[in-house]
Order: structure tokens, then sequence, then C-alpha cells
């Protein structure tokens, strides 16, 4: 189970590895970009290009979380969910969530990012061990033979990543991200072990030949 998620597409492998290099000096600009401020953190919130409902209402439910915690938001929500978001957010003035039906310069993203919470897709999965920050993974329960599932916990058994279950989301998504944000220690180690994830995949790529998720 610890290589299922390294079973990737060519075009997938191709498109991550264009992530691969400096990307945390790409932070000045992407703080510009988002307009947040680099003395705060953040956490960025990804559901795929559609969304995810899960997430989404999770996070939704949560806003004072942010506020209170004076913690920044960078929100993916997908095309179905944004207007509703995007309300509540000017609703309560929060300046400092930042709400994107679509977010195309995923780079500069993941640049500001002190956790990210996402899916475990394939392209997730590949993105996130190359750039090296520390996740909570929530898998999409609506996928064949429940493969997100098996993504997540190839990292998990690493100790590279949290899981929180779709089911539980709601409930269990921001303790797990509480607990992460306030633990240094916990942020270093997802993060030391995901990227080392990642420099395995690199040697899998170099070393042999690819396989089809």
């Amino acid at each position: 189970m610890g290589d299922f998620f390294f079973c990737l597409l060519e075009n997938v492998t191709n498109i991550t590895w264009q992530m691969d290099e400096n990307i945390d000096e790409k932070k000045e600009k992407a703080l510009s970009t988002f307009g947040l401020s680099k003395d705060k953190k953040v956490v960025l919130v990804v559901g795929g290009s559609l969304g995810a409902l899960t997430i989404n209402e999770s996070i939704y439910s949560n806003l004072d979380y942010f506020e209170k915690n004076n913690i920044q938001l960078i929100w993916q929500t997908g095309k179905w969910f944004y207007d509703k978001a995007n309300e509540k957010v000017n609703q309560i003035q929060a300046s400092n969530i930042k709400v994107f039906d679509f977010i195309y310069e995923m780079d500069l993203a993941y640049s500001l990012a002190d956790v990210i919470i996402s899916r475990a897709g394939a392209i997730a999965i590949s993105e996130l061990c190359i750039v090296g920050k520390p996740c909570i993974l929530v898998p999409s329960p609506n996928v064949s033979e429940d493969h997100q599932t098996k993504n997540a916990n190839a990292l998990v058994t690493k100790q590279a990543a949290v899981m929180v279950k779709d089911i539980e989301a709601r409930e269990r998504l921001i303790t797990a991200l509480d607990e992460i944000i306030n633990d240094s220690d916990l942020q270093k180690a997802l993060s030391d072990n995901i990227k080392d994830m990642g420099i395995d995949r690199k040697s899998t790529r170099l070393n042999s030949s690819h396989q089809v998720l």
C-alpha cells in the first residue's frame, strides 16, 4: 500500500515536476498576489477544481476560528460553493480570508501555506510531496476502489500527513488543523517526512518505469 500513490500517469508527473524548483522563493510575489501578511500563519484549502462539499462546509462553519486565531486562509471552493462562501466572508468582513473558485497560480498559494488541507487524488498527492508542507488529507469517498484513502494512508503510515475521513470532517477537521498549526515540532516532522517521500518519488521516476494508477 505504501507505494500506491506513486503509480502516477506520465502527464501527471510532468505537471508536478514543473513545481519542483525554489517554491519558497516565490513568497514575496505570492504575498502581493493574495494580499496577505508575512507575519501571520496561512492555511491553504483546496478540494479540486470543482471543490469538495464536505471540506467547504467544514470551513464555512468554522470561519470564526480563523478570525479568532488571526490565521490567514486561502480557500479554493470550486465554482458551486464560491458564491455562498464569498458572501459569508464579505458579510463578516474577514480580510484575512481569501476566497477563490479556482486558483490558477497554485505554486504561489503553496509557497505561502503553513498547513494545506486537500483531497488525496493522484495529482494532489504528487504535488504535496514536491511542495513538502504539512497537510491534512480528506479523501473523497466518491472514487473507484476508494483509491484516495489508499493514497492518504501511504503518507499517514510514514507520518507524512494527517488524514481525516470525509464522514468525520465536519467534526474533526478544524480540531486536526488546530493541533498542527500550534505545534511547530509536528509541522516540521510532517514536512520533513513528506519531503522524503517526494525525494523517493524522484528516485523512482529516474530509475524505474512508470505504472498507471
